[in-house]
């Protein structure tokens, strides 16, 4: 089965803000990354509204027409916003405003509680949800009682231990997410992954049996800027075919 891909237009959105103007626009973005091959858009609608805007997130949803996985805190207001939209997937995220970028998963054991009641709302309105955790035998028991349907691997180590160099290191966090993948399928939980993957180690993670979808942004907005969104997605479209295991 070959690993499916959904693009994260977030940082498009981050340009725009950065003049307050009306472009370059997430929309047309998601646009060209869906001509261009790419299986579903990502965009994380944070509470500080840094980059996307609810804006983005409703013109979104009436133009994507792969998939629209809607990135969130868990909590009321998000939820509810989510009930109006009706994404196709919700993912859970941890989040923090002082953070550049989501440094980890999500504690689902630690909120197991909160959370089986705002999934079973979410599901109650016919939202798939996804909880984006770390791979960990706790995290992923927590996530199938708490009643998700997805996890979403953080592999945001594993990047960085890749582009520093540090084999040891990558391989451990390989091994993690494969064996924890192969947990999550036997828990009934489809699974998904990203953080932190780029053209040079999206391979390793894409060769792992059970993995359906591999969510990246920062790394195809970087390339798109230089070469193109069409471009830029069909590239990485080929990295995660080729799927190179050797580092």
């Amino acid at each position: 089965m070959t690993v499916k891909l959904g693009v994260n237009i977030d940082h498009i959105a981050t340009i725009r803000e950065a003049r307050k103007i009306r472009e370059p626009d997430p929309v047309a973005a998601a646009i060209l990354a869906e001509l261009a091959g790419c299986h579903g858009i990502t965009v994380h609608l944070r509470e500080d509204r840094r980059h996307i805007q609810e804006r983005d997130v409703r013109l979104l949803r009436g133009v994507v027409t792969t998939h629209l996985n809607l990135e969130m805190a868990a909590t009321k207001e998000m939820t509810q916003l989510a009930i109006d939209v009706q994404p196709d997937i919700v993912t859970l995220v941890p989040e923090t405003r002082q953070e550049i970028t989501t440094e980890g998963g999500l504690n689902v054991a630690a909120k197991s509680e909160e959370l089986t009641a705002l999934i079973s709302t979410l599901r109650n309105n016919d939202i798939v949800v996804s909880v984006f955790i770390e791979p960990d035998t706790e995290q992923v028991k927590a996530a199938k009682k708490v009643g998700a349907q997805f996890v979403e691997f953080h592999t945001g180590k594993f990047s960085n231990a890749f582009d520093m160099g540090n084999v040891q290191e990558a391989e451990q966090e390989l091994s993690a997410i494969q064996d924890m993948t192969l947990l999550a399928n036997k828990y009934g939980l489809k699974v998904n992954a990203g953080h932190g993957l780029n053209y040079r180690n999206v391979g390793h993670i894409s060769s792992i049996e059970g993995i359906e979808e591999l969510n990246i942004g920062h790394s195809i907005i970087g390339r798109a800027s230089l070469v193109g969104m069409e471009r830029a997605v069909k590239e990485m479209l080929e990295a995660i075919r080729l799927a190179e295991r050797s580092f």
